[in-house]
């Protein structure tokens, strides 16, 4: 199907498509891909490919968890100290914008080979770049997700080769707005932030390449971009066909959902904005789950060298 509308939105146009009975969104989105001549290369640290942060807000006590064949992530919650001296717990980072925040910091830190990331105007200009206009509450709601993303603390533990590897770590080590005022609507973007050492390596090691204009396509969707960044990560590795059972994608990508025929529906529905933007990937869906193909990455792979100096 997905072939189909970027075939018909090549030979036909935008709003020929819309007249049919498609889901308008996935038409929108792979109009804005096939159009977009910004080609912009993104890069994310492989885990998030594989255990995704939450959707939704989840109570600012509650960590965050995510459970497969292959990785275990845990998020924990920070707290800050308010000035009556309580502590206050702040929440695990949610939603688009915090995807779309941490998918700066690391794209900005592959770019310049450095731990240090230019804030300031920067970090503006791409969120306007990515669909996000920066004024209003929109401004208010980037600063709440740049808290979280501050003051939480990551546990990943990947299973390869009959091994486990445990890797506990912060995203940065400097904040990204001033914590000025009791509630996270407060504070200034500040001129520079840093990630942690221990991240910042994780990122060098295992990066996963992505294109920019199709995170531009989708980006209000979380779980779109989540299903994007998976398959960017593990088609074009791919030796042979392979079957993922729902319960296997509920466990990835629905651990706030609780029923498996709500997160199917859901899920498909994403699949198909995922899909949109990504017309090389192929897969299969079934009664049992989904289905793998081996297809090329999303980014040509002589655009995704990045050289690294060598550590002393």
């Amino acid at each position: 199907m997905m072939a189909e509308v970027h075939d018909l939105l090549q030979e036909h146009g935008r709003q020929h498509v819309l007249q049919l009975d498609m889901d308008r969104r996935v038409v929108d989105a792979a109009a804005a891909y096939l159009t977009d001549e910004d080609a912009g290369l993104g890069f994310m640290y492989s885990g998030w490919a594989q255990a995704p942060l939450p959707h939704k807000k989840q109570p600012d006590s509650a960590p965050w968890q995510v459970r497969t064949d292959r990785v275990t992530l845990l998020v924990e919650p920070g707290r800050r100290t308010l000035p009556n001296g309580e502590l206050q717990w702040i929440g695990v980072p949610y939603g688009s914008r915090a995807r779309l925040i941490l998918l700066y910091l690391q794209t900005e830190a592959l770019r310049t080979q450095s731990r240090e990331i230019e804030l300031g105007k920067s970090l503006r200009d791409w969120l306007k770049k990515m669909n996000i206009s920066p004024g209003g509450k929109t401004i208010a709601d980037v600063r709440e997700q740049a808290l979280r993303i501050t003051r939480c603390r990551l546990t990943f533990e990947v299973q390869q080769a009959g091994k486990s590897a445990l890797v506990q770590q912060l995203i940065v080590d400097k904040a990204l707005f001033t914590e000025d005022g009791e509630d996270s609507s407060g504070g200034q973007l500040l001129a520079r932030t840093k990630l942690s050492e221990t991240f910042y390596d994780q990122l060098r090691r295992h990066p996963v390449p992505i294109q920019e204009s199709a995170i531009r396509a989708i980006s209000k969707h979380s779980m779109a971009l989540d299903i994007y960044c998976w398959l960017a990560y593990r088609l074009h590795v791919l030796q042979k066909d392979t079957p993922i059972t729902w319960k296997g994608l509920h466990a990835q990508f629905g651990a706030g959902v609780k029923r498996l025929d709500h997160f199917r529906d859901t899920f498909c529905a994403q699949l198909n904005l995922a899909l949109a933007v990504y017309p090389e990937a192929v897969v299969k869906l079934s009664a049992v789950g989904l289905t793998l193909v081996p297809s090329p990455p999303p980014v040509e792979p002589k655009r995704t060298v990045v050289t690294f100096p060598r550590s002393r």
